[in-house]
């Protein structure tokens, strides 16, 4: 790969890390009700989700996705099921928040950090657009006469490596924000405003296409 094809695939990478979508919105829900560090496991998973997807790009499952329209179809069905129940969890518990309850504490404990991971990785893995794009993607920074596996794995490692940083950007200012506004008030707001946009995106993609 010669310098100029390799910043530009800095550029990209680095834009599509900033395009906001369900990740993000995850993101700064976790962090703002909870800090910072109750969002590591939800960016871990979901950079676990990416990479997934970039293994699958490699070896040519994301292409057969891409290429088989029932497949894509059953992705997206179930992507959007994903995002509408994690919409409807968050405008839930936006109606158990009362003024006397204080902001609920997430301890270290293996089970929910598991969870939050999860629900990363499940988030990233189910949304089927992912996978069309690392297939248009990947050929144009990967060198003709190259080892196609192992570059775009290596290349794969630097987009989760960038992907990830941004998203712990964001669940720094998320954090530092919900804990200058920790209010009952703030969080029902916060809470329903995810949930809207999950179940919007979750809506969106039930009835995209292509």
């Amino acid at each position: 790969m010669t310098w100029s094809a390799f910043v530009a695939f800095l550029i990209a990478i680095t834009l599509g890390a900033m395009v906001p979508g369900p990740t993000t919105a995850l993101v700064i829900r976790r962090s703002a009700l909870h800090g910072v560090r109750a969002a590591l496991p939800l960016v871990a998973g979901i950079e676990v989700g990416l990479y997934a997807w970039v293994v699958a790009s490699a070896v040519g499952v994301a292409a057969v996705l891409a290429a088989s329209e029932a497949a894509y179809t059953a992705l997206r069905v179930v992507g959007a099921a994903v995002l509408i129940f994690l919409g409807v969890q968050a405008w839930l518990a936006a109606r158990r928040i009362t003024e006397d309850s204080p902001p609920e504490s997430v301890p270290g404990a293996a089970g929910r950090w598991w969870s939050s991971a999860t629900t990363g990785a499940v988030t990233h893995l189910s949304n089927p657009k992912v996978a069309v794009f690392m297939v248009a993607f990947f050929p144009q920074f990967v060198p003709a006469h190259s080892n196609v596996l192992l570059t775009t794995l290596l290349l794969g490692l630097l987009q989760v490596a960038i992907d990830g940083g941004w998203y712990l950007l964001v669940a720094a200012f998320a954090g530092t924000v919900g804990k200058a506004i920790a209010t009952a008030r703030f969080r029902r707001r916060l809470e329903r405003v995810t949930g809207m946009v999950l179940i919007g995106l979750g809506a969106r993609m039930a009835i995209s296409k292509l």
